[in-house]
């Protein structure tokens, strides 16, 4: 059979972190079939509900997730953390054993993973999805040592796509532009926004505060989120973060509150939104600079990441920030005046490099 005319089965899976692997694999998964591929989704739990939810009729297989907790409290979050590195090697080699069989049987023309370490074989060519090239923990030696084993796990793929734009003017700082690469062949890829800017001058709310994250720090950051808007006149739209959920358990005059909303419906509710509140997720912060929306962004407690990020992009002026701990009322205010300087962000440069990756299979 002529190579070209090869279906090219891809499969792909996202960690389940959080909903950020899962939605920033949406624009890579559409575009992947538009280039003719027959992609498969390897996941389980809240994050396969919200890509069945985007993909009906697409193939599904089920691949436990890493389902890692945090503390209520951010001084413990990295000793939670290390605490559960037992658990984390034993599903990178669990998923590793899964893939090897998963291929053998469907024989998979190559295979993507997002933030999935064990997600590999030498069977097939192997990708591997990251923007965190250089771990930030505010501890010298510890980041070193990280970045070390993170290298050990990305150098056993054929290659590194790095979500963020190449060069000074960039979204991750020094997250994703360390001072030396992976060994295997890395590649700027540019930010991955599955939203589109709306041409719309239509505001109906103040805020949306966008709902994320691993518990049980989602539920203190929603309960935060609850008493803000029964005590402010603003009019919200809260996103609990919740597919597959149907309960909804508050009810204010000046909000309208949902469990999940779909890419079309998350676009539009963005669109109407004057301001973003939301977690310094990395794939938030992609979706929202690509809109160009005015964002306040609130680190989940003692997730360095999120609060290195935040503040990279606080000097920018990019977005406003504050913590967790802080007057959420007084500090929105100051948010409203702030100078933000917003980019414009070019969110298609990932469509060369995929297609180029699939001519090569």
């Amino acid at each position: 059979m002529n190579k070209d005319l090869h279906i090219k089965k891809i499969l792909i899976a996202p960690l389940d972190w959080g909903l950020g692997h899962a939605t920033r694999c949406i624009v890579l998964i559409r575009f992947l079939q538009k280039l003719g591929c027959a992609v498969t989704i390897a996941a389980s739990g809240k994050i396969k509900k919200l890509l069945e939810n985007e993909f009906p009729g697409i193939m599904f297989l089920h691949l436990p997730g890493y389902e890692i907790s945090y503390s209520k409290n951010k001084r413990y979050l990295v000793i939670k953390i290390l605490l559960q590195i037992p658990k984390i090697l034993k599903i990178i080699r669990f998923e590793r054993n899964w893939l090897h069989e998963a291929h053998h049987k469907y024989g998979f023309d190559a295979v993507i993973s997002d933030n999935r370490y064990g997600f590999y074989t030498t069977a097939t060519t192997s990708v591997f999805i990251t923007h965190q090239l250089c771990i930030q923990t505010n501890i010298t030696w510890l980041d070193r040592m990280l970045q070390q084993y993170n290298y050990r796990f990305i150098n056993r793929f054929n290659e590194c796509w790095i979500p963020d734009l190449n060069g000074t003017l960039n979204i991750a700082g020094a997250l994703s532009h360390p001072q030396k690469l992976p060994a295997i062949p890395s590649k700027y890829i540019g930010p991955l926004s599955r939203l589109k800017k709306m041409d719309t001058t239509i505001l109906n709310y103040k805020w949306i505060a966008i709902i994320s994250g691993p518990e049980p720090q989602r539920s203190i950051f929603e309960k935060k989120i609850f008493e803000l808007a029964s005590k402010m006149p603003d009019k919200f739209i809260i996103v609990r973060g919740l597919p597959g959920e149907n309960e909804e358990n508050f009810i204010s005059p000046n909000c309208a509150i949902f469990n999940h909303l779909n890419t079309e419906e998350m676009q539009a509710a963005i669109a109407q939104s004057e301001f973003v509140i939301s977690r310094c997720g990395y794939t938030t912060v992609m979706e929202v600079l690509s809109l160009q929306k005015k964002a306040v962004f609130i680190p989940t407690p003692g997730q360095t990441e999120q609060e290195y990020l935040a503040q990279h992009l606080f000097a920018q002026k990019w977005c406003y920030t504050f913590n967790q701990e802080d007057d959420f009322e007084m500090q929105l205010r100051e948010a409203v005046s702030f100078n933000y300087k917003l980019p414009e962000i070019n969110a298609g440069q990932y469509k060369e490099v995929l297609n180029d990756f699939v001519k090569r299979l």
